[in-house]
């Protein structure tokens, strides 16, 4: 499946996929420097105690990668081609101008210390860890080699610490396995088959919201803390099925449900909703449901 493909059947994610075109190429666009791999003995300790790459006290440079934002910041600033990202653009650029440190306090902020406030934080955060994932990812590939599938199996992610924003079920039962996609920076670990990854509920509280006709995405929710993760039940299509904010109407039928959006996202939900909706039944414990014969409705 292509991106266009899907588009072309998702016709309300085109003007977010607009945003998303010019914003990866502006990324593109910026020669963003590599930092050195860090000496993985180094973080041996951090990892046994299951502390995230980013936070561990193994050392990655990631100075140049916060020059690389201001960098593309500064790129959709002089985009003329869509007034309110370029507005939003020019205010950061005119912050960032005005500090001598604006990259040291970018990636500090992006990796959590809030002594600093960007003029655009919603901006910041997409624009930021877009930049940042693709600067880091030979170091989250080589990073995924050393750790393997089985050594990292927390509910947040190894590489930032963030909580999951869509999960991928591979494999038949009884060896299926799932994993995680963060939303930040886009690594993938191993989770427990059926445990909520935001309570660590068990697999007896957890439900499925089976979505029809949408290239088996699925929505799992927890019924001990209402939250959901949107997972894909298949293999193939995960460059546009695990992008989060290609099913970002999932999350707005989980929002009409009473579900809470726990994982950690690039993206905020409008409060428009689109006009096409998928239908859906309810699995619960591997058992499925009939139908309620009340499709899911997106106003």
């Amino acid at each position: 499946m292509t991106l266009d493909g899907w588009l072309e059947t998702h016709r309300f994610l085109e003007p977010l996929a607009r945003v998303r075109r010019r914003i990866d190429a502006a990324v593109d666009a910026v020669t963003t420097p590599l930092p050195a791999p860090p000496d993985w003995d180094e973080h041996a300790e951090d990892f046994a105690s299951g502390v995230p790459l980013l936070q561990s006290q193994a050392r990655i440079d990631l100075e140049t990668a916060g020059h690389a934002v201001i960098s593309v910041v500064g790129r959709l600033a002089s985009d003329a081609g869509h007034a309110p990202l370029t507005q939003d653009a020019s205010a950061q650029r005119l912050q960032f101008q005005d500090d001598p440190i604006a990259a040291q306090r970018v990636i500090g902020w992006l990796l959590g210390d809030d002594s600093w406030e960007p003029f655009r934080p919603g901006l910041v955060k997409s624009v930021g860890w877009l930049t940042l994932a693709t600067a880091l990812r030979p170091i989250e590939q080589a990073f995924a080699a050393w750790r393997g599938h089985d050594r990292w199996l927390a509910r947040y992610c190894p590489m930032c610490g963030a909580l999951p924003a869509m999960a991928q079920l591979i494999g038949i039962d009884p060896g299926r396995r799932r994993f995680m996609t963060c939303g930040r920076c886009a690594s993938q670990w191993r989770y427990v088959r059926t445990g909520c990854p935001f309570c660590e509920s068990d697999s007896h509280r957890l439900v499925s919201l089976e979505v029809h006709g949408e290239a088996g995405l699925r929505i799992d929710y927890c019924e001990t803390c209402h939250g959901y993760l949107k997972t894909y039940s298949g293999q193939g299509d995960e460059r546009v099925l695990l992008a989060d904010w290609t099913s970002l109407h999932l999350d707005v039928v989980a929002r009409e449900r009473g579900l809470k959006r726990m994982a950690t996202s690039l993206y905020d939900l409008a409060p428009e909703i689109p006009e096409a909706a998928p239908e859906f039944r309810t699995r619960s414990g591997g058992a499925e449901s009939e139908p309620s014969g009340h499709p899911a409705t997106l106003h």
